[in-house]
């Protein structure tokens, strides 16, 4: 157990959590939303902090980044717990952990450890991921410290829901981002996953006036967000905070509590990609299509490929100093350059 950060001590030992964008006001003896962070005696504590339920080296494409150091290795961490009740979860066997027992499962792994590995293994990059780092923030926030001193980048791929305040705290240590952006519809962000959408515009305008590269991903669910309209919105909203974010447009296949819902046809994730790219929005991506074009990298002026990829490998990168070689057109990114 460790005391947690981003709490205030309200009357008698209630506390508020400002962490996430939940600010849970939490009785002695109970936890937040999150149900990994508990009141004792009017002091907050996280507790998952050093408990590591899942790590692995994955390629960056998998988180999914394709414009932050394309081709390169993330050692990828997490804790149990989330800030959403996602319907669709892929990882709903470690996110909702603790909602079905009081014993939070993780084994006792320092930070310094996770560095070591990272190092061992030659990663860029340290990346927190498969639930939501946010509640592990404590944990995230240690190691992410100690990679930054040894040129080791850090990765969040996130739900959207961190405070302002918590954000500009890890902020000198964090280079990238990949968001969910789930819908355009507060209904649906309610109903899929007990949160708003308010808040997560919100946070995604605030990564990018901290100047953390933003990448963000839409999966596509039929029947929930899949109309023309809304995936219009959301197209529109990305190109307001900047053209050069790159979206992601992923296929849904039946999961956790949406089994009953069909695959994304591949004709609506093509839809979308198009919408996308006719919004103005310079890099579209089809994500779980392994060989589709639209997991490629085309230069947005003359669209040449300059960077092919077959599922999350990268198969070829032919971008020079940050340009196209063919027009000689800036590409945006991080470390994207061969």
């Amino acid at each position: 157990m460790k005391e947690a950060m981003f709490f205030e001590k309200l009357q008698g030992t209630k506390v508020r959590c400002y962490l996430c964008r939940h600010y849970c006001i939490i009785g002695n003896g109970k936890k937040g939303f999150c149900r990994v962070r508990e009141n004792r005696d009017g002091t907050l504590y996280t507790l998952v902090y050093r408990k590591l339920i899942s790590q692995n080296v994955d390629p960056v494409e998998k988180k999914p980044f394709f414009h932050f150091y394309p081709g390169s290795t993330s050692f990828s961490l997490a804790t149990v717990g989330c800030n959403f009740r996602c319907l669709n979860c892929q990882n709903y066997e470690i996110s909702q952990l603790p909602g079905d027992y009081e014993y939070i499962a993780g084994k006792d792994v320092a930070p310094e450890k996770i560095v070591e590995e990272a190092l061992n293994y030659r990663c860029t990059s340290i990346a927190y991921t498969y639930t939501e780092p946010t509640i592990f923030f404590e944990y995230a926030y240690d190691v992410a410290r100690i990679a930054y001193n040894h040129s080791i980048k850090n990765v969040f791929v996130t739900n959207g829901y961190i405070t302002r305040e918590a954000l500009a705290t890890i902020k000198p240590y964090l280079n990238a981002v990949n968001i969910d952006l789930k819908s355009f519809s507060d209904e649906t962000y309610r109903t899929l996953c007990s949160a708003r959408l308010e808040q997560v515009i919100e946070c995604i305008r605030s990564y990018k006036e901290m100047g953390i590269w933003i990448e963000i991903t839409t999966l596509i669910i039929p029947g929930i967000n899949d109309t023309a309209s809304e995936l219009r919105e959301i197209a529109a909203f990305i190109k307001s905070v900047g053209p050069e974010i790159p979206w992601h447009v992923n296929r849904f296949y039946p999961m956790y509590r949406l089994i009953e819902k069909p695959p994304t046809p591949l004709k609506t994730v093509k839809m979308a990609r198009e919408i996308g790219l006719k919004a103005g929005l310079r890099y579209v991506y089809e994500g779980n299509v392994p060989g589709d074009e639209g997991e490629s990298t085309y230069c947005y002026n003359c669209n040449k490929m300059l960077i092919k990829r077959y599922g999350y490998q990268m198969i070829g990168n032919s971008i020079t100093n940050s340009k196209c070689p063919a027009c000689s057109t800036n590409i945006d990114g991080v470390g994207i350059s061969v």
